[in-house]
């Protein structure tokens, strides 16, 4: 970041920017303990492969449920903006952002390819109500009243532009395979209890 002395800063101080969904985390965190109190049954109270089913089935289970429900977040940066949704990770530079839209779902535009956007999740109900909110005059301000999807993309759509001459390279993507080892052993592991069963 740049120093207040300098000519080239911008007028206001820029903080980065997270969006999560906390109806994900939230299912997130409730799916978890449930897996926790029915595999812990299951592997301490459980007789002959049963413990090792519910294990094998633990890890498996475990990891996909962190990858879609705590694992999605966008981070809007200074220099970039960071997609992590549940199986890949996306790093694009403002410079290659073409768009960013949000209709069923939202979605990002960049290096020719578009990317979901799992950590804002598009409600047309919350879309309809922001709308009848904002027709009955509910809210004071610029009487501009959005869903909260909405509202990140036009966020972020403003920061592409704003950002939008910023040369930082191209689109990476990473795998996630913090997430797809650990299933992929659940798997075989599933597989191999099965055979033998």
């Amino acid at each position: 970041m740049t120093s207040p002395d300098d000519s080239s800063a911008p007028q206001t101080p820029y903080a980065d920017r997270c969006y999560r969904s906390p109806a994900g985390i939230a299912s997130g965190v409730l799916l978890l303990l449930l897996a926790a109190w029915l595999g812990g049954d299951a592997v301490f109270r459980g007789s002959g492969r049963t413990p090792w089913l519910a294990l094998a089935g633990l890890l498996c289970v475990v990891p996909l449920i962190v990858a879609f429900t705590l694992r999605p977040a966008v981070w809007a940066g200074e220099k970039r903006l960071l997609v992590r949704n549940p199986f890949r990770t996306i790093t694009v530079p403002w410079g290659c952002v073409e768009d960013v839209r949000a209709g069923y779902s939202s979605e990002l535009y960049a290096g020719g390819a578009k990317y979901q956007l799992w950590s804002i999740p598009v409600s047309l109900r919350k879309r309809k109500a922001a709308a009848r909110r904002g027709s009955t005059g509910a809210e004071a301000g610029d009487g501009a009243v959005r869903a909260p999807a909405d509202q990140a993309i036009e966020e972020i759509r403003e920061l592409a532009a704003r950002h939008a001459s910023d040369d930082g390279g191209g689109v990476l993507v990473r795998w996630a395979y913090e997430v797809l080892v650990p299933v992929g052993v659940g798997v075989v592991l599933l597989v191999v209890l099965g055979v033998m069963g």
